[in-house]
């Protein structure tokens, strides 16, 4: 078998498998800088969390090829689902489609569909009056920039791009079966991924896209107090996929304790136990039983 036709193998196999696992791979010199704050990685964390998926690892990259190029590589082989964000915009910086392209032996192509989108659904800007989509400019040579997608002939268009909003042309290119391209700016990026989400639930462990829960349990013990018990809790329930975890809430009177898992019911027979031995009760949020502070107390 040739290595193109691994790589196609490869490809449709990351598309339709099962979705356990996920990677969130930001990039963009700006982060790296303290210029701009990242926040999707924050949302796809919740997102993953809603769906039952476990987010295994979340990198900042810089606007590198060479960065791109390993970590793409390395997230699309070691986990299911994996997205990126940032550098796919007009400017010479943003490198991300030509990097992800390089890394898998792709060439660039211009996505007609994105195009066509594009035009329709792009508002003029009102400093390029003169615009015209038709004339060769330089102005029309930034927009192609960010519809000439990565491209494997031995796909389908549907494999490798789709648009998941109606009122967006902003295609969620798609390379090696599993790698996500989106955009960095947080409103697009969130609302591309809530539309995708119809297109995951069949590839979930649970399809019914319920998710993973987390139940909290707030107590006045240290963690040196609970962690005997606790470390025998999760002995114990580690084979039905609960993660048992402690933590600590500095400056204040009582401490956390969680249980995170898919399993409801057994959760459900475990809160009375867990509440007796860490002397404490489960809570909806870490501050609920929090003693008023002094300005409080003055009120």
């Amino acid at each position: 078998m040739t290595r193109a036709s691994n790589m196609t193998s490869s490809a449709v196999h990351n598309y339709t498998k099962t979705i356990h696992t996920a990677a969130c791979l930001i990039i963009g010199d700006e982060v790296l800088g303290g210029k701009t704050i990242d926040t999707n990685s924050a949302y796809f964390a919740k997102y993953c969390f809603s769906l039952g998926i476990q987010l295994k690892r979340v990198e900042v990259i810089a606007d590198d090829e060479s960065e791109i190029i390993e970590a793409v590589r390395r997230m699309s082989n070691n986990y299911d689902f994996v997205v990126t964000s940032g550098g796919i915009g007009p400017t010479h910086d943003d490198i991300t489609y030509e990097s992800i392209a390089k890394a898998f032996g792709l060439k660039l192509k211009l996505h007609q569909g994105a195009f066509d989108r594009m035009k329709k659904l792009s508002k003029p800007h009102p400093m390029q009056p003169q615009f015209d989509w038709d004339t060769p400019s330089p102005g029309l040579t930034a927009k192609l920039r960010m519809v000439e997608l990565p491209h494997d002939d031995t796909l389908s268009e549907e494999q490798q791009a789709t648009f998941v909003a109606d009122d967006m042309w902003v295609p969620i290119a798609i390379v090696n079966g599993n790698v996500h391209i989106l955009p960095g700016v947080p409103r697009l990026f969130e609302k591309l991924l809530e539309h995708l989400k119809p297109t995951l639930l069949p590839r979930l462990t649970d399809p019914e896209g319920k998710g993973i829960y987390r139940y909290l349990f707030s107590t006045p013990l240290p963690e040196s107090a609970v962690a005997p018990y606790l470390t025998d809790l999760a002995t114990r329930t580690s084979s039905r996929g609960i993660k048992v975890g402690s933590y600590p809430r500095w400056g204040k009177k009582r401490n956390t304790v969680t249980l995170v898992g898919t399993d409801k019911d057994f959760m459900d027979s475990l809160v009375s136990e867990v509440e007796e031995n860490v002397q404490g009760t489960r809570v909806s949020q870490e501050d609920e039983l929090d003693p008023p502070s002094d300005a409080e107390e003055g009120k």
